[in-house]
């Protein structure tokens, strides 16, 4: 399931905006109806009036809902984003009313038509257009609530991260100020991406770092690890549960030297939590800050600075191993989304070329 670019979502207009784009160029459509009879001119025109308005009413909403990802269609991690940043429940219920809206519009344009058709008056034309514009207006009114929260919402989903889950993709845990983002950095093969997390008022950074031109990601955990699970609230919890649902191997960094910001106790019962928090993925501990020992200590299993790149290489090469996103258990096929280079496939000719060249190779 590939990622989601919610950069790509389309600008929601203001409710009175939507109106306006749509009654000004419908009266540009009734400029260009022509007719000698003024009583069928009049008649054309205000029928393509309300069936233009209608229609750009309807193409604009239902292009919101077009270009809105659907949610059944997100990884379990997007879904959980999006129920943190802005609720699931709500996320389908104002789309919901945007495509309510467009079938009433487009009624609305059928019903004025008819009504239009048993008119003989021209004055009953303007009359009816006029009505039906009321009608158009009351439409949009009612939605005008959805319109505005999908504006907002728009602006904040925009920030989201994109996680490809098609691949290898790494969470760095820890306390704060453990080096998360200083790992991630030191990691990536460029710059790494920063962008908005809606848990928290904290950012998130993303990484990536490639191998055999595969993207393995990283992703830190800002601001949701840094408290006990008993005084997290219901956004925060929302965020673990997105946590869960991504990431082939977790990182949890330990800061062990002299002086952490948090206490190493309190470092070591954070660890235990995860362990029972997140299941079904290995779990790697990572101590950071190795230029600050004076000896670094045997029993630390992984230990690595960012600052001077002391076992960063190792703990990349222990990452892919672990991982084993690219191991081939048959010689024949290829991992799956293996990544192939358009201009390494080169064509090998006709048939009659290689069966020439088979015939020179038989001489050498």
């Amino acid at each position: 399931m590939a990622s989601i670019e919610w950069r790509s979502i389309p600008t929601v207009l203001y409710p009175q905006e939507i109106l306006d784009k749509a009654f000004s160029r419908a009266s540009k459509q009734a400029n260009l109806v022509e007719d000698p009879d003024k009583y069928h001119r009049v008649r054309k025109q205000m029928n393509r009036m309300v069936q233009s308005a209608a229609d750009i009413i309807s193409t604009t909403l239902l292009d919101y809902v077009a270009k809105w990802p659907s949610l059944n269609s997100l990884s379990d991690f997007d879904q959980a984003l999006v129920d943190a940043a802005v609720g699931n429940d709500d996320f389908r219920r104002n789309l919901g009313a945007l495509q309510w809206a467009s079938d009433k519009v487009i009624q609305i344009a059928s019903d004025s038509q008819q009504k239009m058709l048993r008119l003989r008056e021209i004055d009953g034309f303007h009359k009816q257009r006029r009505h039906a514009y009321g009608r158009l207006s009351s439409i949009i009114d009612q939605i005008s609530e959805p319109i505005l929260w999908l504006g907002d919402a728009r602006n904040i989903l925009r920030k989201l991260p994109s996680i490809d889950s098609l691949e290898p993709c790494i969470v760095v845990a820890g306390s704060p100020n453990v080096g998360k983002s200083a790992l991630i950095n030191s990691l990536s093969s460029g710059e790494p991406e920063v962008a908005e997390y809606p848990f928290t008022t904290k950012q998130l950074h993303l990484g990536h770092f490639l191998h055999r031109r595969r993207a393995y990601q990283m992703v830190d955990t800002p601001g949701l690890l840094d408290r006990p699970m008993f005084e997290r609230n219901s956004i925060e919890m929302q965020a673990i549960a997105a946590l869960e649902n991504i990431g082939d191997i977790l990182l949890f960094l330990i800061d062990d030297t002299g002086n952490p910001t948090t206490p190493i106790f309190e470092q070591e019962n954070l660890l235990k939590e995860v362990k029972n928090l997140i299941t079904g993925k290995p779990i790697l501990v990572v101590y950071t800050k190795s230029d600050l020992y004076e000896k670094i200590p045997s029993n630390l299993d992984i230990c690595i600075s960012a600052k001077t790149g002391y076992g960063i290489e190792e703990l990349r090469s222990q990452i892919i191993k672990i991982i084993a996103a690219d191991d081939v258990s048959d010689p024949l096929s290829l991992p799956e989304n293996w990544h192939r280079e358009d201009d390494s496939i080169k064509p090998m000719g006709s048939p009659q070329e290689i069966l020439r060249r088979q015939d020179e190779a038989r001489y050498l």
